[in-house]
């Protein structure tokens, strides 16, 4: 039909070609009565080869035009009011939190939160002073944070003695080659023909920096310069042993009382011992656990808990790469990404060790927690990430901002792009923000609300799927011939099994409830702050989004009795060996087609996670089914991610490639999981017996598990064994996994 209708469009009429042949000769074919046939079908002709040149220039460099000006929306910020005033990060508004463990990619790294930290000293000169035997006394200086400063090395002395300790000491002065270069310098320099000499003991030779207290210039003359001083201390000692460093800034000597004396020794130890026993009891005031009849256990790991996921809240200052959205898909492979203005984040980290930076679909969790200990944390974390928006709405989900941070990450993945969200779980502490009603969170989510507001917007309409009111997550991988089922980085799911084959067809079922979600808080905050142009525009979204028929019409799948994604999809597929190229995925037979996806996990109870459904809904009973099935979701250990009865579960998504989302036990699901039990148990309703009695269930499975693998290892996991309970993937984990404490004080 369509190949017959272009051939008719393209063939002309009789009359039309009479017409024309009748213009050849020069016949009444020509308007203007003239002879000159030949020479008018000319310039005629030229004529429409000009005009057609020109609409393929104007075309072409319209074209150019929206690109330019998408990839300049990209990287430019949002111009809505900040959330937070510009200077909220300084000492003189905020100076009990100026100063902070903000390096959480270190084992104990001080920090303050000033975009030109001490780290980075620029043209400001260090003044170090020598003792005897090149022990380094002190280091002076001046920024115009700090004022001026002093960095002292106190005497070494055995733990619990005053006298001290023998130490052999190495110093090295250099210019600054960059942040990471620093331990490679370092290693390139150390040897080993250093004895340590004890008095009365014999001599034992160490690694040690050859150099001293002399200025060395590395490189060419001149090279260097601006990029700031490194100066190392080496102290090498018999353990025990236990070393003071102090550091005494201007900005912090006008907040204390200067009849104290130098912070060390006895002092430190007696300010050490006051603030730990504040902490147990602002600990207890919030969570009552003792009062709630949890063991001494469970008590150490809730405190374990929060102060690791304290402890990693970390002060990141830089710039990323984005690559634009140009508003066609795999069009950002054509163009190279630009850097983002720098900009500050204030914000918890996944894993000191591993994932020692922000990543925008954990923090929501981590705030959960955070804003019961501290709400005032919570405010300046969300106003620092609101205020990562760009023009469009967009925030990049995984922010590497500074040298430090972009050391540590291949450079594949350095790279953010404009098209890709991420879910939205910073909703969930501006949910409780609502329903807690504190001013000073309202005062906040005032200021806070039209980024609020563009953020959504932007996912609801950027993502948007093939039908109204269905949603689909853009980013995924190609069908690539090494991956067993594509991933999708951006649903935070990774390889959790979507439809077989992607394509623009997909219906994505957890990203329908992130934005359902979005579209009831945003609502619910605009009724609240009178906000009545966006209340009209949020609150029909949210009824529809919530209505169970538009749900069922996408997601509703009869064939498997649950909520599904739709696709392009068949489970015929394999990963099988095919000398030389190892693993390949093979595709048999019924093929792909237009289908929902049969795999039962995490995304299928989406609905139910965030609590979309009405306690009397009939799609209640069988997701709690396939949630308390051991052939499916339940383990004794936690809600696994995908189900054991899955042809994907515990399958590798390639070679190099392990599983992740398939199987393992997620503590971040599972509070929601248990969020959604409790909420369903409290209602009147048909499945409320049912409900309460798998929360307590699956309550003490999470929290026993951890506990054990906590007391077995001193470690939390980022995921658990569904299999024997065994944590697994990096350690320490005070990400998501910290929700084990909200899990025992029952806060959902």
């Amino acid at each position: 039909m369509a190949r017959g209708e272009r051939r008719r469009r393209a063939a002309p009429s009789a009359e039309g070609a009479r017409t024309v042949e009748r213009a050849a000769r020069g016949g009444p074919g020509r308007r203007d009565g003239r002879g000159g046939g030949t020479r008018g079908a000319v310039r005629g002709a030229t004529m429409a080869a000009v005009v057609l040149v020109l609409a393929v220039a104007l075309a072409l460099s319209g074209r150019w035009m929206v690109a330019w000006h998408r990839a300049q929306r990209a990287v430019t910020l949002h111009s809505a009011p900040p959330a937070l005033s510009p200077d909220s990060s300084s000492p003189a508004v905020a100076p009990d939190l100026f100063w902070g463990t903000y390096r959480p990619h270190v084992y104990f790294g001080m920090k303050t939160r000033s975009p030109k930290p001490l780290l980075t000293d620029g043209q400001e000169v260090l003044l170090p002073e020598a003792g005897p035997k090149g022990q380094l006394k002190f280091i002076s200086g001046h920024s115009n944070d700090l004022g001026d400063f002093r960095f002292s090395l106190l005497p070494p002395t055995s733990p619990g003695d005053t006298a001290p300790k023998y130490g052999s000491y190495n110093v090295f002065w250099s210019s600054n080659p960059g942040l990471p270069l620093l331990t490679d310098m370092v290693k390139s320099r150390l040897n080993s023909w250093f004895q340590h000499r004890p008095p009365g003991a014999s001599p034992e030779r160490y690694l040690g920096l050859p150099g001293s207290l002399k200025w060395e210039e590395r490189g060419p003359s001149g090279q260097g310069q601006g990029q700031g001083q490194f100066l190392i201390q080496q102290v090498t000692l018999k353990v025990p042993f236990s070393v003071e460093f102090v550091f005494e800034s201007g900005s912090a000597r006008a907040g204390r009382n200067q009849a104290l004396g130098q912070l060390a020794g006895s002092l430190l130890t007696q300010a050490l011992e006051n603030h730990a026993k504040a902490f147990q009891e602002h600990f207890e005031k919030i969570f009552q656990l003792k009062e709630k009849g949890l063991t001494p256990e469970e008590l150490t790991l809730g405190q374990v808990a929060l102060s690791g996921l304290l402890g990693g809240i970390g002060y990141f200052y830089g710039q990323s790469l984005v690559l634009p959205d140009l508003g066609v898909e795999g069009s950002e492979q054509k163009v190279d990404p630009a850097l983002f203005p720098p900009v500050p984040l204030f914000s918890g980290v996944p894993s000191r060790s591993f994932f020692p930076r922000g990543f925008l679909w954990d923090e929501g969790f981590h705030q959960l927690v955070v804003q019961r200990w501290d709400p005032r944390l919570t405010r300046e974390a969300l106003g620092h990430w609101l205020g990562l928006l760009n023009a469009d709405g967009w925030i990049g989900r995984e922010q590497i901002l500074g040298d430090e941070a972009r050391a540590r990450v291949p450079p594949e993945f350095l790279v953010q792009r404009a098209a890709h969200a991420n879910p939205p779980t910073l909703l969930l502490p501006v949910e409780h923000m609502l329903e807690g009603g504190d001013p000073a969170d309202l005062a906040f989510l005032r200021r806070a609300f039209p980024r609020l507001h563009a953020w959504f917007s932007w996912l609801h309409q950027s993502q948007a799927g093939p039908v109204p009111l269905s949603y689909r997550w853009r980013g995924r991988d190609p069908a690539l011939p090494t991956l067993l089922n594509p991933k999708t980085l951006p649903s935070g799911l990774d390889d959790y099994p979507r439809a077989s084959h992607p394509s623009t067809t997909e219906r994505h079922l957890d990203l329908r409830c992130w934005i359902a979600l979005g579209a009831r808080v945003l609502s619910q905050l605009a009724e609240r702050l009178g906000e009545a142009e966006a209340a009209a525009e949020l609150s029909p979204l949210a009824a529809s989004l919530e209505a169970q028929d538009t749900l069922d019409e996408l997601h509703w799948a009869p064939e498997l009795g649950v909520f599904a994604d739709f696709g392009n999809h068949t489970k015929a597929v394999q990963l099988k060996p095919r000398p030389p190229h190892g693993l390949v995925r093979v595709v048999g037979r019924p093929p792909p087609r237009l289908q929902y996806v049969d795999v039962l996990g995490y995304v299928t109870l989406f609905p139910f996670l965030l609590r979309l459904l009405d306690p009397n809904s009939p799609r209640l009973g069988p997701l709690l089914d396939v949630l308390g099935d051991s052939r499916h979701l339940w383990s004794p250990f936690g809600l696994r991610s995908l189900a054991a009865s899955s042809s994907f579960y515990g399958q590798r998504n390639s070679e190099h490639d392990p599983p992740y989302w398939r199987g393992a036990v997620w503590l971040n699901v599972n509070y929601l999981a248990l969020g959604a039990l409790h909420h369903y148990g409290h209602l009147a309703g048909p499945f409320q017996t049912q409900a309460a009695k798998l929360y307590s269930e699956l309550r003490a499975n999470v929290v026993g598990n951890v506990r054990r693998q906590y007391q077995a290892t001193g470690f939390l996991w980022e995921q658990y064994s569904d299999r024997d309970g065994r944590g697994m993937g990096c350690r320490p984990f005070h990400g998501w996994t910290s929700l084990v404490l909200l899990i025992m004080a029952e806060e959902y």
